[in-house]
């Protein structure tokens, strides 16, 4: 089973970038779908991103699309999210999830589906 370590976040003006990294112990990374996920104070955790264990497939929630990319590199069990014109509603504690589950990776966006996670990285975006 790997180990999620996240790093990257920080504080930011709204139309600012930030790129998160989660680095993932163990030697079986490209078994497993990775995701990112966020959560706000007062709300549930919510669905970025999540890519393929090849790298070749992604998917991503409506309200990143276009501005969030996911991307991983195997050779080096990374996995990042760059995130491009931000706003203040993606303040969030922002964490990295791995999944065991067998399928597309369009279909792997709910919490239930991933089993491992990061301790989670603070982004919070001023207005």
């Amino acid at each position: 089973q790997v180990q999620l370590v996240e790093s990257g976040g920080g504080l930011v003006q709204a139309g600012g970038s930030l790129r998160l990294s989660c680095a993932a112990s163990g030697r079986t990374f490209s078994n497993y779908i990775m995701g990112w996920f966020r959560q706000a104070p007062g709300k549930d955790r919510e669905f970025v991103a999540a890519i393929s264990r090849s790298g070749g497939s992604t998917n991503s929630a409506d309200s990143v699309k276009g501005r969030f990319t996911i991307s991983r590199d195997n050779a080096n069990n990374m996995v990042y999210l760059q995130m491009n014109s931000l706003k203040p509603e993606d303040t969030a504690v922002y964490y990295c999830a791995a999944s065991r589950v067998i399928g597309p990776v369009l279909l792997i966006s709910t919490p239930r589906h991933f089993d491992t996670w990061g301790q989670g990285t603070q982004v919070t975006v001023s207005s």
